[in-house]
């Protein structure tokens, strides 16, 4: 056995170590850490010992090259109590075979096709704006994403419904503050009002999404999406099963999740960067209007929308969804000259690295400039990782992309966002990277928009007729 060497990092407190300055503001403790002790910094929350990496090296050997020395840490075990063993979860054999069955509803054309609704979801979504409004954009994406996730993976309008599921899966997101509370295990048992709002939740989302599954069943119609291919897949690589309920919830769940939570969240971002640079902000409209000249995009659009792409990058940089990662060591592991025993949490954060100067000068600038295809090509790969890496990157990571790009060219085509004059910006650290108040924003519709509200309104019902 290698001898351990431990490497530098903050002095903790006798038992607690480093729990209260990281419980306080997590991401900005891990941002401090990394600039005073370098790229492998040690610290401990309670009993528990974490490595923060931020060598992109090292992140890429522990995500891709040595993945099988590790499986999730704390973080996503805590998650199976809502998310089950759906992809983001599971883990070995198990997690390859599910990732197998979904796989295909990902694949790049399937994923060029939901474009439609992406845009027609979209251009519903402001049909009800009033130019000089006040909107809670974070409110706003949240609805939006929930309803394309909803149509485009499940076929299923879950817009009634989005306002209840959306306190339901806030609720979820904030039972991850536990993550760092000793013996969660046992708080789970405890009689707390917490637990009790955790149990309501879980209901609640399950409630819509056996609904969801049991309608589909009981039409034993292939409609193409999603859940069509989890409930007929089988496993030919494997056992040639199928998925019970069970393990359709689970991958259900996981996917409404996180397919329309982090794309919401970095959606959100970019419209308060988008109002805070009026540079980007004008050069992103020119794109938007001489690509469309007036109609609405395609996703045949998204790969010459290029500046819209780049901002989008950009808002992922400085504000990544996914905002840390964290695996834990099967096998004791060498970081260089330092040494993680088995058992270690290994902690890679998306929002450290992506501020690091050395990638990125002057890191919390906004400038779409850096996404030049040689400004990437001069960066180490695993120096931006909004989507994680390795044989666990998020499966819909294409989906996220013409999503995000979509719906910023739809919605800017019209408007523009001003941040409220009272809104607080903060981000919140949970298991996403949220708007910690919300984001407020004054929509104001642009006077170079070709369109009326009305005509809008009949282009966004006679869409799908004219692809």
């Amino acid at each position: 056995m290698t001898r351990a060497v431990t490497p530098p990092g903050p002095k903790g407190k006798p038992v607690i170590g480093n729990l209260f300055d990281f419980k306080s503001d997590p991401a900005n403790f891990l941002l401090r850490c990394a600039r005073e002790y370098g790229d492998v910094v040690h610290f401990k929350l309670g009993p528990q010992s974490l490595f923060l990496v931020n060598d992109p090296e090292i992140i890429k050997d522990v995500l891709v090259t040595n993945n099988r020395n590790f499986v999730k840490s704390r973080g996503l075990e805590l998650a199976k109590e809502f998310l089950g063993e759906g992809l983001l979860t599971s883990e070995g054999d198990f997690h390859l075979r599910q990732r197998r069955l979904a796989q295909p509803a990902f694949h790049r054309q399937r994923v060029f096709a939901y474009g439609e609704a992406m845009v027609d979801y979209s251009t519903r979504a402001c049909e009800h704006w009033t130019d000089g409004e006040t909107r809670d954009m974070a409110q706003e994406m949240m609805g939006l994403t929930m309803a394309v996730v909803g149509k485009t993976l499940f076929d299923a309008d879950v817009i009634e419904e989005a306002k209840e599921i959306g306190q339901a899966l806030t609720e979820m997101v904030h039972f991850f503050d536990r993550i760092t509370t000793p013996f969660p295990k046992l708080m789970a048992k405890l009689p707390l009002p917490s637990n009790y709002r955790f149990k309501r939740a879980k209901e609640r989302l399950d409630a819509t999404i056996y609904r969801i599954i049991n309608e589909r069943r009981a039409s034993e119609t292939d409609r193409g999406d999603l859940l069509s291919m989890l409930l007929l897949a089988q496993d030919e690589e494997g056992d040639g099963g199928r998925m019970t309920d069970l393990q359709l919830r689970d991958e259900a769940m996981t996917i409404f999740l996180a397919g329309h939570e982090t794309t919401a969240n970095a959606l959100s971002w970019t419209w308060y960067l988008l109002s805070q640079n009026p540079e980007a902000e004008a050069r992103m409209h020119e794109e938007i209007d001489a690509l469309l000249e007036g109609r609405l995009p395609t996703a045949a659009d998204v790969a010459r929308l290029v500046y819209t792409t780049k901002v989008f990058s950009e808002a992922m940089r400085m504000y990544p969804p996914a905002w840390t990662v964290g695996r834990r060591a099967l096998n004791e592991y060498a970081m260089g000259e330092y040494v993680a025993p088995a058992g270690s949490i290994i902690l890679m954060s998306q929002y450290v690295t992506h501020h690091d100067p050395r990638f990125f000068p002057e890191p919390f600038k906004f400038d779409p400039e850096r996404w030049t295809p040689e400004a990437q090509a001069a960066r180490p790969k695993f120096s931006y990782f909004p989507f994680g890496g390795g044989p666990r990157l998020c499966i819909g990571e294409q989906f996220a992309w013409m999503e995000g790009v979509l719906i910023l060219a739809t919605l800017a085509r019209q408007w523009r966002m001003r941040l409220a004059p009272d809104q607080v910006v903060e981000p919140e650290p949970l298991i996403t990277l949220r708007p910690k108040f919300g984001m407020r924003m004054i929509v104001e519709r642009r006077a170079t928009s070709p369109f009326n509200a009305e005509q809008v309104a009949t282009m966004a019902r006679d869409f799908p007729a004219t692809m």
